[in-house]
């Protein structure tokens, strides 16, 4: 059973995801997966080349951005704002929990001009919680503008 959980109109957040979940995605109007999760984080995670085959089958397109000990770099940071322009449809952002996706999914909208206090509150009513990055989605919201 998927916990897609909605950031906004186009994107949505969820814990690990599994083969079966790609097709309930789809009916969502979900065209892009993006792989939040290093491979080999834990024993019981489907495999992200699993994911990405069971994607493109599917006839959607898959990106891995994996977020691991090192946390979130410009890279990152760019490679999700990309991702987030030029999907042609909604994306949904995977990684253990949804955290490090939702906090992705903000950082790269602030870095592209949206409002921290707008995105804190997106994410908080899908369950989860920005503070510990606000400070950064800041400096990126001020940068963009």
């Amino acid at each position: 059973m998927s916990d897609f959980r909605r950031l906004s109109d186009s994107v949505l957040a969820s814990p690990q995801i599994v083969t079966d979940d790609i097709a309930e995605a789809k009916a969502l109007g979900v065209t892009l997966i993006v792989n939040n999760r290093p491979e080999g984080e834990a024993p019981d995670q489907t495999e992200g080349p699993l994911i990405e085959q069971a994607t493109r089958d599917a006839g959607l397109d898959y990106l891995a951005i994996p977020i691991g000990q090192g946390g979130f770099g410009e890279v990152e940071v760019a490679a999700m704002g990309s991702a987030l322009e030029n999907a042609d449809g909604k994306v949904l952002a995977y990684c253990r929990s949804g955290t490090r996706s939702t906090f992705l999914w903000s950082l790269a909208s602030a870095s592209k001009g949206a409002d921290p206090e707008e995105l804190s509150a997106q994410a908080s009513a899908a369950g989860y919680d920005v503070s510990p990055i606000r400070p950064m989605m800041d400096m990126l919201a001020a940068k963009s503008g």
